[in-house]
């Protein structure tokens, strides 16, 4: 059976070329069903309204995986203590700190979770993202207490630091697939 993969964009979106499209695709061609909404004022966006946009798509859409990134993490962090779900998989992609941004004030301060909602989560980081540093993210994987992917001068982990494909995320998504199959 084919998985359901939810995939969550931050402040101004994800469009082509960015890695989550390019997941998104490589996920279709690979017979998982994703869902990759553009959530409402992505420039500008609202925590309400982005909560409730995602808490339908949630009910909608039943994933099993979610893929968060930048303010799509925060997002999630809001969202876990109201929805009733167990992910498979959770990825979290280039969070950023804890302190509000002008576009996006309604999201700050976050709450830090003590359950994801998911069996398993990953965390992506980078040692020169400019919306958190790396002291910043080993800070809250400890308090997420979560694993963490570390990636040398990959700034935000976006189109702009030089990212159209992350293939990583595609092999930590499918990697579990293999291991299911093989048992």
């Amino acid at each position: 059976m084919s998985k359901r993969v939810l995939i969550l964009h931050g402040l101004s979106g994800s469009s082509y070329p960015h890695w989550q499209a390019h997941l998104a695709i490589d996920l279709i061609k690979d017979d998982y069903i994703v869902s990759f909404p553009e959530l409402p004022n992505k420039n500008n966006p609202n925590l309400e309204e982005w909560k409730s946009f995602v808490k339908k798509e949630i009910e909608y859409f039943k994933p099993q995986i979610v893929v968060c990134h930048s303010l799509a993490n925060i997002l999630w962090f809001h969202i876990c203590d109201e929805i009733d779900i167990s992910l498979e998989k959770l990825m979290l992609v280039a969070p950023v700190r804890n302190e509000e941004l002008n576009e996006a004030k309604t999201f700050f301060p976050y709450p830090i979770p003590s359950n994801l909602k998911s069996k398993e989560v990953i965390m992506a980081a980078s040692t020169n993202d400019p919306y958190l540093s790396l002291d910043e993210a080993i800070n809250l994987q400890s308090k997420l207490n979560i694993g963490m992917k570390i990636m040398e001068n990959a700034g935000h982990i976006n189109t702009s630091a030089g990212f159209g494909k992350l293939d990583c995320a595609l092999d930590w998504i499918k990697r579990v697939e293999e291991c299911e199959e093989n048992r």
